[in-house]
């Protein structure tokens, strides 16, 4: 596999104010304008050790940009032989409950230690066919840095009557989060359609024009104080980062969090001790999905599985039962 190239374009005068997609684009012979789009959205174009994302940017005199360019992801994913936690595996599906940080399929900075790269292994290149030869298996998706349990296809009739369920919103699916601040309620739904944020084409958000009807239907477990809240979130639709979106538009979003405003915190001076360290350190939002049920394609039985067991978690709610 070839390396990443990184590409330097110095804004002469006679370019200045110009659209900065167009300006690099024509400054870099290699790469269309839509690559460059692409590059952006994806965060790999920096000036002055900024990312910038939005090609409509005016460029200055004199600025300098890096254009950072990925190696290619190869065409067909390698089996790698990588931890599994299987849940529950037959024939025709297997189940998975996934650690946070593991990515799901291959893409830029992820080509070998995916969820696929491991499926293949384990399954001996005996997954369906239908999400393409770099997403064998997948039905859906958790993010990188969320954990818990994912049902993968082994074949083509398995997958399409996977799809099917979750198109109908028939799948039964709750997480658990661990969200800052305590809910005025208890219980309630979250409604509003999601799509790509105007300001930042690298997140979503919830939309007064455009996107897709998205609603999360979530309960407050446990608070401590008005610190942290426990709650469970079970969806109906299922949009690209919903959960996160949907709780950080009332005002909760889920702890450690660095994209949708969960990150470090201050915390009140007698709750000290090491919950400090313990939230404010953490890689990724605390973010489970705890549950998922459906009806076996083919078996035509009724499934449903649990993982109660993850660690971040557990560990933070010991913590804090003792402060």
């Amino acid at each position: 596999m070839s390396n990443a190239t990184t590409y330097t374009v110095r804004i002469d005068d006679d370019k200045a104010g110009g659209r900065l997609d167009k300006v690099l684009a024509g400054a870099i012979a290699e790469l269309s304008r839509s690559r460059i789009q692409a590059l952006l959205t994806q965060g790999q174009v920096l000036v002055d050790e900024t990312i910038v994302t939005d090609g409509a940017t005016r460029t200055k005199a004199g600025d300098l940009y890096l254009v950072n360019v990925p190696p290619p992801v190869p065409a067909e994913p390698v089996a790698r032989d990588l931890p599994l936690a299987v849940v529950y595996e037959d024939e025709h599906l297997i189940v998975i409950d996934k650690p946070a940080g593991m990515v799901v399929h291959p893409a830029a900075g992820h080509t070998d230690d995916t969820l696929v790269n491991a499926l293949l292994h384990h399954c001996r290149g005996g997954l369906s066919g239908i999400g393409g030869v770099t997403r064998p298996g997948i039905v859906h998706r958790l993010d990188k840095d969320t954990s818990g349990l994912l049902v993968v296809a082994k074949d083509d009739v398995t997958h399409r009557g996977l799809a099917e369920q979750f198109a109908a919103h028939t799948i039964q699916r709750a997480y658990l989060a661990l969200v800052w601040g305590r809910p005025s309620r208890r219980r309630g739904s979250i409604e509003g359609n999601i799509g790509r944020s105007s300001k930042n084409r690298k997140k979503m958000a919830v939309l007064r024009r455009g996107g897709k009807p998205a609603r999360t239907h979530y309960r407050l477990l446990k608070a401590h104080g008005n610190l942290v809240s426990l709650v469970e979130c079970r969806l109906e639709t299922g949009r690209t980062h919903q959960i996160r979106v949907h709780l950080t538009s009332i005002g909760h979003p889920v702890v450690g969090d660095p994209i949708y405003g969960g990150g470090p915190r201050r915390i009140p001076k007698e709750d000290e001790l090491h919950l400090d360290e313990y939230l404010t350190h953490k890689n990724g939002q605390i973010l489970h999905a705890y549950q998922l049920g459906f009806m076996h394609p083919i078996q035509q039985k009724a499934m449903e599985f649990r993982s109660e067991k993850n660690s971040k978690i557990n560990e933070l709610l010991t913590l804090l039962d003792e402060v």
